[in-house]
């Protein structure tokens, strides 16, 4: 998969996304929250994904690596608000005809129950950050999902279930991001159904 570009990208995770069913979960009191896996090319010329870096000037999260996303307004689905969401947050502009499908819902200990969208861009998606929101923008490459160093579960003692973290590049990206992007990375470039609402996150991230 990582050496595929352009259609044959979107033909592969877009059957593999139709054949997958997504976990969907009661919100529990939670807020709801989307975020996109925007597939797009790299400078590379092969498939990849949008990663950006919070804003520091952010009230929560901030400085920290996440995908284009945010809260569920009033009277929107998760896929309205994952498409709202990129446009205000990268500048992409996508029709819902470009999403490919769904993921599992993602429970958090900040109080947040996420749905991840999968998006196809295309090879020529043009990004402008806003910078009230991200500090930066960045084309990651598939072939950092599948390193063989990734992922890395690590346990700590305020939790019995397993920590999901990512290397990508030269750092560590953390759950709810690494658990979405860790399914993803299954479902869609491995053709596993592999759930991963088990999956725990640092405990600086549980407020």
């Amino acid at each position: 998969m990582t050496q595929l570009n352009g259609d044959e990208v979107r033909r592969q995770i877009g059957a593999r996304m139709a054949g997958f069913e997504a976990k969907e979960l009661s919100d529990s009191g939670r807020k709801r929250a989307a975020v996109a896996i925007m597939i797009v090319d790299t400078d590379e010329g092969l498939g990849g994904f949008v990663l950006t870096k919070r804003s520091p000037r952010l009230n929560t999260h901030s400085g920290q690596w996440a995908l284009p996303g945010g809260r569920v307004d009033a009277g929107e689905t998760v896929i309205e608000a994952a498409l709202r969401e990129v446009e205000e947050e990268v500048g992409f502009q996508a029709a819902p005809e470009a999403v490919l499908g769904r993921l599992d819902d993602y429970p958090t200990r900040s109080g947040y129950l996420i749905t991840p969208v999968v998006l196809w861009a295309g090879p020529d998606a043009a990004l402008d950050p806003n910078p009230a929101e991200v500090a930066s923008v960045h084309r990651i490459p598939f072939g950092e999902l599948t390193r063989s160093d990734s992922p890395e579960f690590v346990t700590i003692p305020e939790s019995d279930r397993p920590v999901v973290r990512l290397p990508i590049g030269n750092s560590l990206i953390h759950a709810p991001t690494a658990a979405v992007l860790y399914q993803f990375r299954e479902v869609c470039l491995y053709g596993r159904a592999t759930r991963v609402d088990h999956l725990e996150q640092p405990v600086w991230a549980w407020k």
